[in-house]
């Protein structure tokens, strides 16, 4: 969550305390028991959809306790000492509630509660009837929107630099992949032309509103949630065309804009657990936790440690039961420190930081190592001037991971529809080496940004003896003159690529060169002074880099 929206929340809280109400507080109530009556593991089907039962048994897991629900002779006792439940945890078996202090003393002399068992994670609480206003706060990880007129290049960059184009011509679209999207709003999403193929064609297959609890209409409360969408499911060739149209979604209100309690983290991992039971192959996060309203609930860098945030939990539970996490990595970047944001530094996901168009790390862009000293992010994607669709009224751009995330969710889509023998770790694995920063992944890029091609055949490449690539340069960088001169590959022949920071392609060719060991030459005139990319393909290897021409 932005630094700056929090700094606004209790300005907020202010303005809306006519739709919350205090005196009563939600709480988690955390059980040590979970004891069952009415299901048993011998039976997962009936609490676990065929679906969710097919992804365990391609990643070789079984259903255990924690996919029990929570014991309902425990709710139904608590549910007459409470002021409302509004949900039961079963992965960390415990019922979140509205109660009073009274009420929590009682709570905490019940047998079957754990000892300190009763947590504040939310101050007052939301009565029904509270409207549908949209928040004037920032949206979750977001920077800016700056509205844009279309232009056929609008969106080529950003998929172009994944290999989405790539991944559509092999006809891998998502379909039959299931998306679950969590976040603060769709607001406007039924409105988008280029969204109205999701509710046509029944792509929606669940919503739930975990904040607002007495409704499941998701396309309310803000449009943060509606934009990280259009960058994984968009289908319109007049304003933008994302990975993985055709996939099945989930859409989950888990983020509270008008303010920042743990209770936001609950909402998240019981998001996860519906999905989870519906089958849910990826989730999607643009949502990030550090700072709260209540600084008591904050979490220190040292607690980035892929095991304490209640978020970064379920985020790692989520990917042992087979399902791929892709979260934004955060938007501080600014600071010197550790800058990543729960759930990003959760173990078995894939978070993902921003780069320009000129590929250098966003400034913004939150970077490692966890506290534990693993690189994160782990992967890139274009996350400054993102083309993306956020009301009735044509796209615009926006900037921060909140867009990065939902573009290599979109990739992963793809790839996994064309692989689907893959575990999620084997999918992981090919993401990762498909890096462009593979092979000294870092704390800033991770592995870089990954490639469809590179990660879709990578199963194949590992099994072929390829011969040493030699190490590729680019001179005279910066150009003064004409003729340019670029090491790469091992073969005779590469296709080159030049484009501006704008996507567009000036120039392209296949380069050739008389043996091996010699550069090769090219001849760069009537181009203007500025700042540029070059793409570079040799069969399954694909580099880019920046090269700035000072004629």
């Amino acid at each position: 969550m932005d630094n700056i929206r929090n700094l606004l929340v209790i300005i907020t809280l202010i303005l809306v305390t006519g739709s919350v109400s205090f005196g009563q507080d939600r709480y988690v109530v955390k059980y040590k028991y979970k004891p069952q009556t009415e299901y048993s593991l011998e039976e997962p089907g009936a609490f676990l959809t065929q679906k969710a039962l097919d992804r365990r048994d391609r990643e070789g897991v079984l259903a255990d306790s924690t996919d029990l629900p929570v014991s309902q002779q425990y709710v139904d006792e608590v549910r007459g000492m409470v002021e409302k439940i509004l949900y039961n945890s079963k992965w960390f078996n415990a019922s979140i509630v509205i109660a009073t202090n009274e009420q929590v003393k009682k709570l905490l002399d019940l047998d079957f509660v754990m000892e300190e068992g009763v947590e504040l994670i939310a101050k007052g609480y939301y009565t029904e009837g509270e409207n549908s206003r949209k928040s004037l706060l920032k949206s979750p990880l977001n920077i800016q929107i700056l509205s844009k007129s279309k232009t056929e290049d609008d969106y080529a960059f950003q998929n172009g630099l994944l290999g989405v184009p790539e991944m559509h011509a092999e006809g891998l679209t998502g379909f039959g992949m299931t998306i679950a999207v969590f976040d603060g709003g769709f607001l406007n999403m039924e409105e988008i032309e280029g969204m109205r193929h999701l509710l046509d064609d029944e792509k929606i297959i669940a919503t739930k509103d975990y904040v607002h609890h007495w409704s499941d209409n998701v396309f309310r409360a803000d449009a943060h949630g509606t934009s990280a969408l259009s960058l994984i499911a968009a289908n319109d060739v007049n304003t933008l065309v994302s990975g993985a149209y055709d996939a099945n979604y989930i859409l989950c209100i888990t983020e509270d804009v008008d303010s920042e309690y743990r209770i936001e983290e609950y909402n998240w991992a019981r998001a996860a657990e519906f999905a989870d039971s519906l089958g849910t192959d990826i989730i999607s996060s643009s949502l990030g936790y550090t700072i709260f309203s209540d600084p008591s609930m904050n979490y220190g860098k040292s607690a980035l440690d892929g095991e304490t945030a209640l978020i970064t939990k379920a985020a790692s539970l989520a990917g042992e039961k087979g399902i791929l996490v892709v979260s934004s990595a955060g938007n501080d970047g600014g600071s010197s420190e550790t800058t990543i944001t729960a759930p990003a530094d959760a173990k078995g996901i894939l978070s993902v930081g921003a780069v320009n168009m000129d590929l250098t790390r966003s400034s913004f862009s939150s970077v490692g190592p966890t506290a534990d000293g693993r690189i994160k992010p782990d992967v890139m994607a274009l996350g400054n001037g993102v083309r993306l669709l956020r009301g009735s009224t044509g796209s615009s751009t926006s900037s921060g991971t909140s867009f990065s995330a939902p573009q290599i969710a979109a990739l992963a889509a793809g790839i996994w529809q064309g692989r689907p023998e893959w575990t999620k770790d084997e999918l992981i694995h090919y993401i990762l080496q498909s890096g462009d920063n593979s092979a000294d992944p870092n704390n800033e890029f991770g592995y870089g940004v990954p490639n469809f091609e590179l990660a879709y055949f990578g199963e194949v490449l590992e099994t072929e003896n390829q011969p040493e690539i030699y190490e590729t340069k680019i001179y005279p960088n910066p150009l003064d003159g004409n003729e340019l001169f670029i090491q790469f590959g091992h073969q005779e022949q590469c296709d080159y690529t030049l484009l501006d920071i704008n996507g567009r392609v000036i120039g392209k060719n296949t380069l050739s060169r008389k043996s091996n060991g010699d550069p090769y030459q090219i001849q760069l005139t009537s181009i203007n002074t500025g700042l540029y990319v070059i793409e570079l393909v040799e069969g399954f290897t694909a580099e880019r880099h920046k090269l700035l021409i000072r004629q």
